[in-house]
């Protein structure tokens, strides 16, 4: 009667514990969700810096496994969890039958969280070593984890050794029914089947998507489809036109500027215009802090170029060596194979035309909302953020733009 009235008493524990963890990865889910597929979502009240940013883990690709959301993954463990604490009452009716093969739900509990609070810790050691960000939300679960696995094992001899054991041998003793083997390899088969379609098709991850769609072109040191002269693709009026507003100091633009040059190469009537938006309270009246140091800079040499008819080599040059002072970027213009009237590109670079023409692009991208880099335009039709290479050819498409070859897709 006292080992029942233990048992009671630890089930109640535990299934308190559960729904405090089925609430929080539901708000994590909910999260996610925002964080992906919800373009104009607010920040969530758990993203409080540049560091603890809930929504900055949600958007990473390690905020998935096989291609589902880990916030999926938490759920389907809780629910699992209090599926076992019901397990007595369960087999008892007739379809549920063969649950019977759960004999020691505590074991299987205390298993279960053990196991799930060393694939936190081990998340953990992700997000903050790889992401660089830390989820608060998150660190709650794995607490939660761990609690569930410490009530579970009060009362077992030989504590957590004793229930991963004692849970492997029910698991082998399950499986020696013919009926039950079959069924676990046909569950097994279907799982691996699901997984094998949500990490191949991402559906659930545009992070892990965006990741594939850019990998190619974010592994390489240099741009080698750089382009020369100051138009980029196509100087027929009636081009498509995709303006791109960018940040010499912006990784993700370095990027970019590598996936737009490809973009020309591989469309017929396509045309890349630049535009400058730099994150540097040098020239960006906007900022407040010092964020991308150099950009300003950098942005008036490449209008300076223009000048001398060799913007977009000396923008690709600028991209890649990111020099952020004046003296560093004539040492690269200099060092560079491009040739250009050096003294002429300073008194260029500073003069206050080429600082209006910048204040200009810089006005028009915060007053329409574009106050992120790398920005995308065609048309009245503008994108926050850079597009994955196979999604940036479906846009072009959707403008007009004929691929040159019959087979690209």
């Amino acid at each position: 009667m006292e080992n029942e009235k233990k048992n009671f008493w630890k089930s109640v524990a535990i299934t308190f514990v559960v729904l405090l963890g089925i609430g929080v990865t539901i708000d994590l889910a909910y999260i996610y969700y925002q964080a992906n597929f919800n373009r104009y979502a607010l920040p969530s009240f758990c993203s409080i810096n540049d560091f603890i940013d809930c929504d900055g883990v949600a958007r990473a690709p390690e905020s998935q496994f096989f291609g589902v959301p880990l916030a999926y993954w938490g759920l389907f463990l809780y629910v699992f969890i209090l599926m076992l604490l019901c397990v007595d009452k369960l087999k008892k009716i007739p379809f549920l039958k063969f649950l019977e093969v759960f004999k020691n739900k505590y074991h299987y509990i205390a298993s279960l969280g053990l196991i799930s609070f060393v694939i936190s810790m081990t998340l953990l050691g992700i997000s903050y070593f790889e992401i660089h960000k830390l989820c608060i939300m998150c660190l709650v679960t794995y607490l939660l984890d761990f609690l569930i696995g410490l009530i579970a094992v009060i009362g077992i001899k030989g504590n957590f050794v004793t229930a991963i054991k004692q849970s492997w041998l029910d698991f082998v003793d399950a499986l020696k029914p013919i009926p039950y083997r079959i069924a676990f390899i046909v569950v097994m088969i279907c799982a691996c089947g699901f997984f094998y379609w949500t990490y191949t098709s991402a559906v659930f991850s545009p992070a892990l998507k965006w990741q594939r769609s850019i990998g190619e072109f974010v592994k390489l040191k240099t741009n080698i489809y750089a382009a020369k002269g100051n138009v980029l693709g196509s100087k027929d009026k009636n081009a498509v036109v995709l303006e791109m507003y960018s940040d010499y100091q912006c990784p993700i633009c370095y990027t970019a500027n590598i996936i737009v040059h490809k973009a020309v190469r591989d469309f017929k009537n396509v045309r890349v215009e630049h535009h400058d938006v730099p994150l540097d309270k040098a020239c960006n009246k906007y900022m407040q802090g010092d964020f991308h140091i150099g950009s300003c800079i950098c942005a008036q040499y490449g209008l300076a170029a223009q000048k001398q008819g060799k913007f977009w080599e000396v923008e690709s040059l600028l991209f890649e060596k990111t020099p952020t002072t004046e003296n560093e970027v004539l040492k690269v213009l200099k060092d560079s194979n491009i040739k250009l009237d050096l003294k002429q590109m300073k008194v260029d670079a500073n003069s206050q035309e080429v600082k209006d023409k910048i204040a200009k692009d810089i006005d028009y991208a915060f007053k329409h909302g574009m106050v992120g880099t790398p920005s995308m335009k065609i048309k009245d039709d503008f994108e926050m953020g850079m597009k994955g290479y196979p999604e940036l050819k479906e846009w072009i498409k959707k403008y007009g733009g004929q691929p040159k070859h019959h087979f690209f897709n």
